[in-house]
């Protein structure tokens, strides 16, 4: 894997082993980044939440493309080890990115960060979970002031769940912005 586009342009990530984490793949990530760009007006000064982060894949294009910061939330111990591999191997620093190991259902971040609200969150969950409870995770942190009102969220899917996750995305009073489809992939922009 590599960052596709940006100041990290081409530098190589590594994935954790194993079939517990689904990397998004260059081709799905340059697509959901011009969706992203298009809606958002660009990068500059984001303040990212990467949600079930894996290899950091997300936060970190983001922050390749002009992000100010990035936090990564991942419970599982060896993608978080492999996850400040590559923080460090993209030569960030903790005023750029910070790396929280926890199950993000029973310890999410509990404040903004020093950049304020987050305003760009990636949620790309294993397929098994619930779509219910990844939204309602995500309107409790809305509501604490921890992600902005004005958010924007990627939510990375099963494409046979694309219906679940549309209505757990209106049930917690969210609003679908785009959906897209890559294969077996779907990604729904929430705004």
């Amino acid at each position: 894997m590599r960052i596709v586009a940006g100041s990290l342009r081409g530098k190589n990530i590594k994935a954790p082993d194993g079939l517990d984490t689904r990397p998004t793949t260059d081709r799905v990530r340059e697509a959901l980044f011009s969706s992203l760009y298009s809606l958002r007006g660009g990068f500059e000064g984001a303040v990212v939440l990467d949600m079930f982060a894996g290899s950091g894949a997300l936060g970190l294009e983001a922050i390749s493309r002009g992000a100010a910061y990035a936090t990564f939330c991942e419970r599982d111990a060896a993608a978080a080890a492999v996850l400040r591999a590559n923080v460090q191997a993209c030569g960030l620093d903790v005023s750029q990115a910070r790396i929280m190991q926890c199950d993000a259902f029973k310890r999410p971040p509990s404040e903004p960060s020093s950049h304020g609200a987050y305003d760009l969150v990636f949620l790309d969950p294993p397929y098994a979970f619930d779509a219910s409870e990844v939204m309602g995770l995500m309107k409790r942190l809305t509501q604490s002031g921890v992600v902005s009102p004005e958010a924007i969220m990627a939510y990375e899917h099963a494409i046979k769940s694309q219906s679940e996750v549309e209505s757990a995305v209106a049930a917690c009073g969210f609003d679908v912005h785009a959906s897209k489809k890559y294969g077996k992939t779907g990604v729904i922009l929430i705004a």
